[in-house]
């Protein structure tokens, strides 16, 4: 029964983020395309189409998650729909983790920013002294990671996580968030050593890890002992090829194609190639080792292997991890023995680096 409330949790948000009030005609069987197309325009644009079957390279319970019904009509959905809906799923899903992960959660406010505190039932002493910190993903505009994201890590590590709840786009554009994270991250630097810390996020969390990187470099803050990017980015000016083709929901879904900048409710007034909002136009060289997790049918699986790229040619101990046939963030669902397994990667990562 626990599965199948997280299992309703997760199609409810992607149903609000994508399918809600008034909408467009979606793709019936009646209307779908029944073959395999290809036709490269004179411009090098790809008109295709693919009937793709449900791979068995996965889970039985991925297989269940890939073929959920889920509709291509274009949401008219208000950011206040999206807010309060991405909310009660995150209060939800976190309860499911909780369960498979038990930790404690507490409310506080460190340097003047609000933050969850999550805390191992049991921290052993030689980890005392560690603290990892969260950057939540949710398109820069909402929180849907704060819990989905670090009671599992902060159970596994057996280490305390920090979920910053930084300020959101539109109304608070980039830096501001950036700013919150630095703020956050200074204060924990009074009474942790940087090689007791990690930086990590997903998504929208996940670009901020690279842009506090490169903005604690230009600061000449000292870095942490590791950096964790799960499914991210580094350029707000290039879209890559995986935006093209894969929704938020890998290949169902509304497709909305990259047009102009990235988010551009983010990025604000801010140049798209300025080095912090995009790292990929950084230096990069004597940042610490980071860990980049994606899918193959993760709408920034281009994003997160060129980013990966350019830390790997700066010289920077670069792991890539890339997960077959699943969608964007698949971890939140605690479901999926993929993401189990990703989370244990995350907490083998921070274990490898941190206090060392």
């Amino acid at each position: 029964m626990k599965k199948h409330r997280l299992f309703a949790a997760w199609i409810f948000v992607a149903f609000l983020v994508t399918a809600p009030s008034a909408i467009s005609a979606q793709t019936t069987a009646a209307t779908a395309p029944t073959k395999d197309s290809s036709y490269i325009d004179s411009q090098g644009t790809a008109h295709v189409t693919r009937i793709v079957p449900l791979p068995k390279t996965v889970s039985p319970q991925a297989q269940q998650f890939l073929a959920r019904p889920i509709s291509d009509a274009k949401s008219n959905s208000s950011l206040e729909q999206r807010r309060k809906g991405t909310d009660i799923w995150q209060a939800r899903a976190g309860k499911e983790f909780e369960q498979v992960y038990p930790v404690n959660v507490s409310h506080s406010t460190i340097a003047g920013v609000p933050v969850l505190i999550i805390t191992p039932l049991k921290v052993p002493s030689k980890k005392q002294d560690r603290v990892l910190i969260n950057i939540h993903g949710g398109g820069f505009n909402s929180d849907s990671g704060s819990l989905t994201e670090t009671v599992p890590v902060a159970n596994l590590t057996q280490t305390k996580v920090i979920a910053v709840l930084y300020r959101l786009a539109p109304e608070h554009p980039f830096p501001a968030g950036l700013d919150d994270i630095i703020a956050v991250y200074k204060e924990e630097l009074k009474t942790h050593q940087p090689k007791n810390m990690a930086i990590y996020g997903t998504s929208a969390g996940a670009i901020l890890t690279g842009e506090m990187a490169v903005k604690l470099k230009q600061l000449g803050l000292p870095q942490p002992a590791a950096l964790g990017i799960f499914s991210g980015m580094g350029d707000f000016d290039r879209s890559g090829d995986s935006q093209s083709m894969y929704a938020l929901d890998g290949l169902s879904g509304y497709l909305k194609p990259p047009s102009g900048t990235h988010d551009p409710e983010y990025v604000g007034s801010t140049s798209p190639k300025d080095p912090v909002l995009s790292p990929e136009y950084a230096n990069l060289t004597g940042l610490p080792p980071i860990l980049f997790i994606t899918s193959e049918r993760d709408m920034l699986l281009s994003g997160t292997t060129i980013l990966h790229r350019a830390f790997l040619n700066a010289g920077v101990d670069a792991h890539l991890i890339v997960f077959e046939g699943l969608p964007h963030a698949f971890w939140n669902n605690v479901n999926l023995p993929e993401s189990r397994e990703a989370d244990q990667d995350m907490a083998n990562f921070f274990d490898r680096y941190v206090g060392k």
